[in-house]
């Protein structure tokens, strides 16, 4: 007898039913965050999937590989609205702000200033005025800089600084500060992160820590799925026996509007391995 599975409310067909296993195929690669080509997914009347939190990690060529069906796909891939490089995530349009020219560049700052404008007189202000004059090319360059994560890749934040030693005992970085855009009101969150690890005989650059959180927190994200992101980064990288990442931040959106509740703290936390199957790993981590 089949034994159908439920993947985070998507339930596959039978496997051995050879009139759904496409369909299937279809389902589980949406849970998994590959999108099929329009071909395919028209065949199955499947709609194309966006990449999902758990596999929310990047997937850069020389440490990670593209799925089977995609990497001998060209056409597939083009269309696909995932980057396999790990810049992009989540839109291709994130690999052309990374390789456009200086020309092209400039022509984006010219666009996204005019945009600003549009705000700005939306709002009733005139963009005119002398305190305003600059407003908008400093917030296009500044918006920018607020998102460069998603110009930098995981190759080239890690580089070489990955190191084979003796050490099979956790290590921790603490009260690492991040900035971050909330995605659904593009106002700031910000706070701490900390992050623990347990070697297996394979240890990362302790600043690379750091870097790996900054580059993930310098694109719109939630916290939820950017304390997952580092994790997720991390035990690809490292393979270690654990990882733990938590973090503490104060979003905007719930100060400044919203519930306008000054000094509320949200706190999250994702454990992997060791941190979370033994419980005494994961209360140590907790408790140093």
């Amino acid at each position: 007898m089949s034994v159908q599975t439920n993947f985070g409310g998507h339930r596959l067909p039978p496997a051995d039913d050879p009139k759904t296993a496409v369909a299937a195929d279809a389902e589980s690669a949406a849970f998994r965050g590959i999108a099929m080509s329009p071909v395919t997914a028209s065949s199955i009347n499947t709609a194309t999937a966006t990449e999902s939190p758990e596999f929310s990690r990047p997937h850069t060529p020389s440490m990670f590989q593209a799925p089977d069906g995609l990497r001998s796909a060209p056409a597939a891939t083009a269309r696909h609205p995932i980057d396999l490089d790990g810049f992009s995530w989540p839109s291709i349009g994130t690999e052309e702000r990374r390789s456009e020219s200086a020309e092209e560049k400039a022509e984006r700052l010219k666009k996204m200033s005019g945009a600003v404008r549009t705000l700005l007189e939306c709002i009733g202000e005139d963009p005119d005025r002398e305190g305003l004059l600059k407003t908008p090319d400093r917030y296009a360059k500044a918006l920018m800089f607020f998102t460069k994560g998603y110009e930098e890749s995981m190759n080239e934040v890690v580089n070489d600084a990955l190191f084979d030693e003796d050490h099979e005992e956790m290590v921790i970085v603490r009260d690492i500060d991040i900035f971050s855009l909330c995605e659904h009101h593009l106002v700031p969150f910000c706070g701490k992160v900390s992050i623990g690890y347990i070697p297996n005989r394979r240890v990362l650059g302790l600043s690379k820590l750091a870097r790996i959180a900054e580059m993930f927190s310098r694109r719109l994200q939630v916290q939820e799925r950017l304390t997952k992101q580092i994790a997720v980064a991390l035990d690809k990288i490292l393979q270690p026996q654990g990882v733990a990442v938590i973090m503490e931040a104060s979003h905007q959106c719930m100060v400044m509007r919203g519930v306008q509740k000054p000094g509320s703290k949200t706190i999250t936390s994702f454990m992997l391995g060791r941190f979370r199957s033994d419980p005494k790993t994961r209360e140590e981590f907790l408790s140093l």
